[in-house]
């Protein structure tokens, strides 16, 4: 394996604090690539990924998702985009297809220098009337299921440390 890449692996940590400075489009395309490369079920590159920048739309985003939780926080902590990824009709690996996707795009994240943090409840936010309008909005068929999404922007906190793995983190049989 090249260093590099397991040193991504290695040090990649949520971020939950963000400035409000938007990323570029070079940072932005670099991520979104490496979602693209995702391993999807039987090729099928059933997912489709939404970009949410425009400071209105990451609000209601934001909104959305704290409805969800019945909370008045802002669960994207702030971060300047949001990305969404749904599944389409096409895919019926649709969890773990989002999951990888998610993750490349995590993982992309870091190596580009960005801060980034899972964020759940993507499923019940477009399963409510407001997640649905937004999709119709959008230009986007209403019947997307959310999978996952994630905070996208430059760090304003010091780079998490990784906790130590466990002992039986793995087993050899």
């Amino acid at each position: 394996m090249k260093k590099e890449a397991l040193e991504v692996l290695k040090n990649r940590r949520a971020i939950r604090k963000y400035k409000a400075d938007q990323i570029t489009e070079e940072e932005l395309n670099a991520v979104l690539e490496a979602g693209t490369f995702a391993p999807t079920g039987a090729g099928t590159q059933g997912v489709k990924i939404v970009v949410v920048q425009s400071p209105e739309y990451v609000a209601k985003v934001d909104a959305l998702n704290a409805k969800v939780i019945g909370k008045d926080i802002h669960p994207y902590y702030g971060a300047p985009t949001i990305i969404l990824v749904f599944e389409t009709a096409e895919c019926f690996t649709h969890e773990l297809d989002g999951a990888a996707v998610c993750t490349n795009m995590l993982n992309a994240a870091y190596a580009a220098g960005l801060g980034s943090c899972w964020i759940h409840r993507c499923k019940q936010m477009f399963e409510l009337e407001e997640g649905k309008a937004l999709l119709k909005e959008w230009g986007l068929p209403e019947d997307l299921v959310g999978v996952a999404s994630m905070a996208l922007g430059y760090a304003d906190c010091e780079q998490p440390v990784p906790k130590p793995r466990k002992e039986d983190y793995i087993v050899r049989v």
